[in-house]
């Protein structure tokens, strides 16, 4: 559980820095303060960073199986893809999403029962979670109107654990569905319907959501369920000293 936490980690701190490194010369233009055009960092020396993290990354989870390693592959061809089109491409809230959707389903791959039919599924609620937050991520350094179907999205997730779960619905179910939906609102409530939005809290919101998304997955589990919302908790505490734009 180490070496994939640690090796999906480097993927994801790569893709980040790696970002940078295609988004230079827009940055040069128009976020001169960034690391490469303010000088802090050379552009070679963050490609060669970004590279060597994913390629670690990689190798790390390739070392758990060969279903394991193609999906690394995946995770890792999503990541280079968004960071390298997603400011030319309106899809790229889904080329997000697939990098979440090939993460869950890389670990999944390491479980005694593999990728089943459920796990498939909450990959699925997690990349919708992922399409409608990051919809609302791009208005951060947009100008225009707010759609709001691409919200839609973001009440997949509770609708796949309803079905899921609906046979049996224990005391996790219904408090996560609760949480889950009462949160998604609140996070809304600071960006629709407001003459002035605020995306900013409604996407650190949502980020700190995901750990909610997870919840639904495995909320018949109480221990389990426990532990996520303690990382929900985290979420929003790490997000007072390191802001989730």
């Amino acid at each position: 559980m180490v070496a994939v936490m640690v090796s999906a980690s480097l993927i994801y701190i790569g893709g980040m820095i790696l970002n940078d490194a295609f988004d230079a010369d827009f940055d040069r233009q128009f976020r001169r303060e960034r690391p490469i055009p303010s000088g802090a960092v050379s552009e070679q020396r963050v490609w060669q960073t970004g590279g060597s993290l994913i390629t670690a990354g990689v190798l790390g989870l390739a070392m758990q199986g060969w279903w394991t390693a193609l999906l690394a592959c995946l995770l890792a061809g999503s990541v280079v893809l968004y960071d390298a089109v997603h400011k030319r491409v309106t899809l790229s809230p889904v080329l997000m999403a697939s990098c979440r959707f090939f993460l869950f389903l890389t670990v999944a791959s390491m479980g005694e029962a593999g990728v089943t039919g459920e796990a498939l599924w909450a990959a699925l609620a997690l990349s919708a979670w992922i399409v409608g937050l990051s919809y609302i991520a791009r208005r951060e350094s947009r100008r225009g109107p707010l759609a709001y179907w691409p919200l839609l999205f973001l009440g997949i997730p509770g609708l796949l654990a309803g079905l899921v779960h609906g046979d049996d619905p224990g005391i996790g179910v219904v408090l996560g569905g609760l949480l889950f939906t009462a949160w998604t609102v609140w996070s809304l409530s600071h960006t629709v319907g407001r003459a002035q939005p605020h995306f900013g809290r409604t996407v650190s919101g949502l980020l700190a959501g995901i750990c909610l998304v997870d919840w639904l997955a495995v909320a018949p589990d109480p221990l389990t369920a426990t532990m996520y919302v303690g990382l929900f908790l985290l979420s929003l505490l790490t997000q007072r000293f390191v802001p989730a734009t």
